[in-house]
């Protein structure tokens, strides 16, 4: 009995019983179908070894990419009604509100920062598109003109990363208003002649599209990003011929003179630091201390 009890039983559990694998422990890649282990794609920073293939990223994902773990300093952004319009369809907006919040520990699709870029001090606004598509609503606008806000105030460049589906519609025309608040922020900055240079990641479509994801000094595309703002299908399905191959695709844009550089996520950042550098003349701007005056221009070391 000893045998059948301490040999045989639990060979049979063994195999009733199967060790369960977490689901995201490997990864797919969807232009090559390539499986990637995934601490290997995060310490790639989300892009496919093989393929080079750009997965999204998430926006603290983004910012410790760019400043480290600890090197940035998160803005607090104001509080907006949740639920304007009490909208409902299927299900009611607050609680998709709830779930997104939930599944990102986000507040809204926007979250922004402060931090320095290779010594060169920047104000950063990172969508994510994981909260409800990135779409854009009275939070999001808010947190784009407190971004833009916050630059002024400090006197920084201001860098966007654009991830959306375009506004969002449980919010109606108070989501639409914010197409035009944000533009006129992003004009503020235009005026004291401090950079903004928006980095167009996948997708960037929609009303953001329209908006401040395309009023950039520079627009920096991360390679095979969808951007537009009608969709390819939709597109197809109004003019009724075929697009080229490629359309709406960062190095389709490039080629046509919509954005500026596609550049591999790995050069971002030194990227972004060099064209701060460059706008900002060569210098850059202390921070002031408490009770001193206005911040001063320093030489940059190069």
């Amino acid at each position: 009995m000893n045998w059948i009890n301490n040999l045989v039983r639990p060979k049979i559990r063994s195999f009733l019983n199967k060790r369960e694998t977490p689901e995201n422990l490997w990864i797919k890649c969807p232009e090559t179908g390539e499986m990637v282990f995934h601490r290997d794609l995060e310490a790639n920073n989300f892009v496919v070894p093989g393929s080079g293939y750009h997965m999204r990223m998430n926006s603290r994902r983004r910012l410790a990419m760019l400043f480290g773990e600890d090197g940035y300093e998160l803005v607090d952004l104001p509080e907006v009604v949740a639920d304007p319009l009490k909208f409902r369809d299927e299900r009611r907006y607050s609680d998709r509100i709830k779930d997104a919040r939930a599944k990102t520990g986000l507040d809204d699709a926007i979250l922004v920062a402060t931090g320095d870029l290779e010594d060169q001090p920047v104000v950063v606004a990172v969508q994510d598109f994981d909260f409800m598509g990135g779409s854009l609503g009275m939070a999001a606008g808010e947190a784009v003109v407190t971004a833009a806000g916050t630059a002024l105030m400090l006197k920084r460049p201001l860098i966007l990363f654009a991830a959306s589906g375009g506004a969002r519609m449980q919010e109606g025309i108070l989501s639409l208003m914010q197409m035009p608040r944000t533009t006129v922020a992003i004009q503020a900055l235009r005026e004291a002649r401090l950079p903004y240079i928006v980095v167009l990641t996948n997708p960037t479509t929609g009303g953001v599209t329209a908006s401040y994801a395309m009023l950039g000094d520079v627009h920096i595309a991360e390679p095979g990003a969808l951007i537009g703002f009608a969709g390819p299908r939709v597109i197809e399905q109004t003019i009724r011929e075929k697009l080229p191959e490629g359309f709406q695709r960062s190095e389709y844009l490039l080629d046509h003179g919509m954005v500026d550089m596609v550049v591999h996520r790995q050069e971002l950042g030194a990227t972004l630091a060099r064209l701060c550098r460059i706008l900002m003349g060569g210098n850059r701007i202390q921070t002031p201390v408490a009770g001193s005056a206005t911040p001063q221009l320093t030489p940059a070391a190069d």
